[in-house]
């Protein structure tokens, strides 16, 4: 009796994922379309005004209550269906990145000369996401379960860190778990932290005067903005070796003959550990110092944005690569394989197209890279994974991946996203005894630590 009571348990599990699965095909071609449509209107951080309206109201279509411009920004929304415990959350971004418009073609041809372009894949991994939210509340329906699916349109990933405004908003207080994926070249549950970061702006002032009939009158600003970028370079011999720090000099001066009295460095710098980051980021701060100092100059220091690392939980992290497994990898048609050997003579390193037909194990290496899922992931138990929308071996934030983006071939890989996490989501919201155990593993990741954004506590939303 206990063989047969357990195999009918198994049975009845595996239709409910047949139905799951079932519930994300037949709304695929739907959010296809919506990631197509944002692909065509590539939107920068707090400006995404037509993609979060466009996925904010697929979602009310859908019988979502819908909460638009909460935390103080007018392209973050709320979309929630059912009610009460548990609350599963889904997220969802949608801004695309400057300078990286690109036509869905294998060459390099943009759109809009120097206008933003898709390139990390934002079009697909809102749509994917409002996509599992779907399924999961009909499913809900049909099952008669108890809980809240709710869905988070959080702009302004690429720096802007939407995600943390909303955090201090308060709107993560009553989650019990979140789930997340992004684009990617492969499929894989994730396991690794990501690395926590920092962005600033460093503005220096000085005197102005002739570079050659008076230099002496001058303090160059510029000098200032050189001479910290060189005691950064210095220090990196002796930060940790997981350490980045990469930047641009975003103003220089204006005319070689005139003593720069204005200079801006832009700069980000990651470590794997929030709280190592912290200290590293005091030795910045102290190179910027002492080039003022050095050059009779001044500077002020703005962090624009500041994201954690991500916080790994070892069921959830089962979780994905399960439901990731039952969902399939990405197969391509002959046309999508043409498309993918042309613009694989573009890379440096292609790899094998079939990659994307298989499910390879939790990713472990460190992706070295950073989101703002990292902070969520400090105040809610995160599940993340990634799915493959661009063809193997085509890297984030290149034309290619923008290109990638926009084809049936992504459209294909945001679906298998989208059953992976409707699939996690279901599981949480009917099997309470799965959720005690993410709690349980998540008290144990989250112990001796403490959240605190780097990210001043009077900062607002960048660029408005």
């Amino acid at each position: 009796m206990k063989i047969l009571s357990v195999f009918l348990l198994a049975g009845i599990a595996a239709t409910a994922a047949d139905g799951t699965v079932a519930r994300v095909d037949a709304h695929a071609d739907r959010f296809g379309r919506v990631s197509r449509q944002i692909w065509e209107n590539p939107e920068l951080g707090f400006a995404e005004s037509k993609s979060a309206a466009l996925l904010a109201g697929e979602l009310r279509a859908s019988g979502f209550r819908v909460t638009e411009g909460v935390a103080g920004m007018p392209t973050a929304f709320m979309a929630e269906w059912g009610q009460g415990k548990p609350v599963i959350a889904v997220l969802g971004e949608y801004d695309a990145l400057p300078g990286l418009s690109q036509v869905d073609a294998p060459e390099r041809s943009p759109r809009v000369a120097g206008a933003p372009g898709h390139g990390c894949g934002h079009n697909l991994f809102g749509a994917a996401s409002a996509l599992a939210a779907v399924a999961v509340k009909e499913e809900m329906q049909a099952r008669g379960l108890k809980g809240t699916i709710r869905f988070y349109g959080t702009p302004a990933e690429e720096g802007g860190g939407g995600k943390i405004f909303m955090i201090r908003a308060g709107l993560f207080r009553d989650v019990d778990t979140v789930i997340a994926w992004h684009p990617a070249d492969f499929n894989a549950a994730d396991n690794n932290s990501w690395l926590a970061n920092i962005s600033a702006r460093f503005t220096f002032t000085g005197r102005p005067a002739h570079a050659a009939a008076s230099p002496d009158a001058g303090r160059s600003a510029l000098d200032a903005a050189e001479l910290t970028l060189h005691a950064i370079n210095m220090l990196r011999e002796h930060v940790p070796q997981e350490t980045r720090i990469h930047y641009i000099v975003s103003k220089g001066g204006v005319a070689a003959n005139i003593v720069p009295d204005l200079a801006e460095i832009s700069l980000i710098a990651r470590h794997t550990d929030l709280k190592t980051l912290e200290s590293i980021w005091e030795r910045v701060k102290k190179c910027a110092d002492g080039a003022a100092i050095a050059t009779e100059t001044q500077v002020s220091i703005r962090v624009t944005s500041s994201y954690a690392n991500v916080v790994p939980v070892p069921s959830l992290v089962s979780l994905a690569d399960r439901n990731l497994r039952a969902a399939g990898g990405v197969r391509y048609d002959e046309a999508e394989r043409a498309f993918a050997s042309k613009i694989q003579t573009s890379l440096d390193a292609p790899r094998s197209l079939d990659e994307a037909a298989s499910v390879l194990p939790p990713r472990t290496a460190l992706l070295s890279a950073s989101t703002d899922v990292g902070d969520v992931s400090w105040s809610a138990p995160t599940a993340h994974l990634y799915a493959a929308t661009f063809f193997p071996g085509v890297p984030f934030h290149t034309w290619q991946s923008t290109a990638c983006a926009g084809t049936s071939a992504a459209r294909k890989g945001m679906v298998v996203a989208a059953k992976a996490m409707a699939l996690s989501a279901v599981e949480l919201i009917g099997n309470a005894g799965l959720l005690q155990q993410v709690k349980a593993d998540f008290s144990k990741a989250m112990a001796g630590r403490t959240y605190r954004s780097l990210l001043p506590e009077n900062a607002t939303p960048e660029g408005r």
